[in-house]
């Protein structure tokens, strides 16, 4: 057990003192031991994990504790000295009032004796949020990441009933028999005839497809094949051509659908783009002032306190050199004022609420996706928060857990892809899908992937796993990226697309886009209803009605 903590430490570029070893050694637990990892690396920066670095950020990764079995629980706490409640009070009370005290620690929490689920703490658990240290890259660093993106969504594609006879594309024989292959699309092109010819790839071998104009149903599917798709084909033919008879995509369904047990709230939005001459600041002033119930009547204040999280995705402030001629738009022309600035906004925002920000182009990390939470060396004044927590783009975070029962899955994703996907897919570019950011969303849940195309935008495998990979099915995803706000459903899974913070900029207008400034969704947890508030200077709000097969959003009367 020692040598594979030791291993797992060292991949991930940290180093153990000997307390620590001896305690994950104790606590046999590796899953364990990776989370600790991530978690202190965000908090800290610090490379060298002590017993003593963790006792001093131990609030910070208590909610990671509380999936513990009651022996491991014991054992950190006999550990640690700075846990001052027991791990087992949550598991005993889950359906107890819980009162936080007047100034709270994020989870910090005491029993009551009246029965009020409403008071529980806010549970949560940050599932991925992938933390990387500096590497040398090489092609065989690129080789490796695209193939395990390729067995990912293999592994996904053959759970797929409908792909039947299953081979591989070196075990295609001579004869004209039927069968399926999963490979990955490299190239495509279109004859005289208009058939469409497809050369695809799997681990063993190549070959080359034809999709016949005749078969219209198999035809449109093959216009939204895109380079790089991993698909899988049934088909007929030999090695050397085969013909397709149907096209198969992993695509995403959610089977079981996730609720809360109480009446909570969570709140969306993202590209603040603070720092921007831009920036409407009144705005944002007035959703910070409405989320701590001023100037609201009391109806508004019951659904107020009912708040328990926010997700930030991406764009907080707008960055400093982040394209030729910034300079000029910008109204605070120094990176760490605008996060200091941005983090005066946040602190205002009650303690009750937990909030989840992940960062996006514009922020100071590198653009290359999987992009890192934020850092003390330029955001240090995000980590004093302590209701903040500072995740990857992108990261899966699952909100309101109870012991035995699974909580809300939440992907965040800033959205850089969708540009491209825009400008690749017939059906978007005809309805100029900038203006229609969910229909975008869907394609990558069809895809599994939230960067298909290999190419169009920048990423680092600096890991076996490709990240990008849609691998659980989230019961939410929200994304930003697009300045328009834009709520749908796709095989069960909700679409949260988010508004901006910012007024039209010159590269919008240049290209046509029209963001849809000031516009907060906010989901009601245990009944899935949702209300897009409107914080422009003469806004209406718009109520959004779930039925089982769409959202329809409309204006309140």
């Amino acid at each position: 057990m020692e040598q594979n903590i030791l291993k797992l430490f060292i991949e991930k570029g940290f180093l153990l003192d000997r307390e620590m070893l001896d305690f994950f050694n104790e606590l046999k637990d590796e899953d364990f031991a990776n989370e600790i990892i991530n978690k202190i690396a965000v908090i800290s920066k610090q490379k060298l994990i002590t017993k003593n670095l963790v006792n001093q950020n131990i609030e910070k990764i208590k909610p990671i504790l509380f999936d513990l079995d009651i022996e491991k629980k014991q054992l950190v706490e006999k550990f640690f000295i700075n846990i001052s409640i027991s791990l087992e009070l949550k598991k005993e009370t889950s359906y107890q009032e819980i009162t936080p005290k007047p100034i709270i620690e994020k989870n910090e929490i005491k029993p009551n004796v009246s029965n009020n689920i409403q008071s529980i703490p806010n549970s949560y658990k940050i599932i991925s949020s992938p933390i990387f240290s500096p590497q040398k890259l090489e092609v065989k660093d690129f080789v490796r990441y695209f193939k395990a993106r390729y067995n990912s969504i293999k592994f996904l594609l053959q759970q797929r009933p409908e792909l039947d006879s299953l081979i591989s594309i070196d075990k295609i024989g001579n004869s004209n028999k039927h069968f399926s292959i999963i490979g990955i699309v490299t190239k495509k092109s279109v004859t005289k005839s208009k058939n469409i010819i497809l050369e695809v790839e799997d681990l063993s071998g190549k070959t080359k497809l034809l999709i016949n104009q005749t078969k219209e149903e198999i035809y449109e599917k093959s216009k939204e094949i895109l380079l790089d798709d991993i698909v899988g084909f049934k088909c007929s033919g030999t090695r050397d051509f085969l013909y397709v008879n149907d096209i198969i995509y992993p695509d995403s369904y959610v089977k079981d659908k996730h609720r809360s047990e109480r009446e909570v709230y969570a709140v969306f939005i993202s590209d603040i783009h603070v720092g921007s001459t831009m920036f409407l600041e009144k705005s944002f002033e007035k959703f910070i002032d409405w989320i701590n119930g001023e100037d609201v009547d009391d109806s508004q204040k019951e659904i107020i306190k009912k708040i328990k999280y926010v997700f930030i995705v991406g764009d907080t402030i707008d960055g400093v050199g982040v394209y030729p001629g910034q300079e000029k738009f910008l109204k605070i022309k120094d990176i760490k004022k605008q996060y200091e600035v941005l983090a005066g906004y946040l602190k205002r925002i009650p303690s009750h609420i937990t909030m989840f920000l992940s960062p996006g182009q514009h922020d100071a990390v590198r653009v290359a996706e999987p992009q890192p939470p934020l850092g003390e060396d330029f955001a240090e004044p995000l980590l004093k928060i302590s209701n903040l927590n500072l995740v990857s783009n992108p990261s899966v975070i699952e909100i309101e857990c109870l012991p035995g029962k699974p909580g809300i899955r939440v992907l965040m994703y800033h959205g850089a892809s969708m540009h491209p996907i825009i400008n690749e897919i017939e059906e978007l570019r005809l309805i100029n899908g900038h203006h229609h950011p969910a229909k975008v969303v869907k394609h990558l849940l069809f895809r599994r992937h939230l960067a298909p195309i290999h190419g169009s935008m920048v990423y680092i495998p600096d890991s076996e796993e490709d990240f990008l990979v849609i691998k659980d099915i989230p019961d939410i995803i929200t994304t930003a990226d697009l300045h328009k706000t834009d709520i749908d459903k796709y095989n069960g899974t909700l679409i949260v697309c988010n508004s901006c913070w910012q007024s039209i900029t010159p590269f919008e207008e240049k290209v046509g886009n029209r963001p849809d400034p000031c516009k907060v969704p906010i989901l009601n947890l245990q009944t899935g209803a949702i209300k897009i508030l409107d914080f422009t200077e003469d806004g209406e709000d718009k109520d959004c009605i779930e039925d089982e097969k769409n959202i329809s959003c409309e204006l309140k009367k």
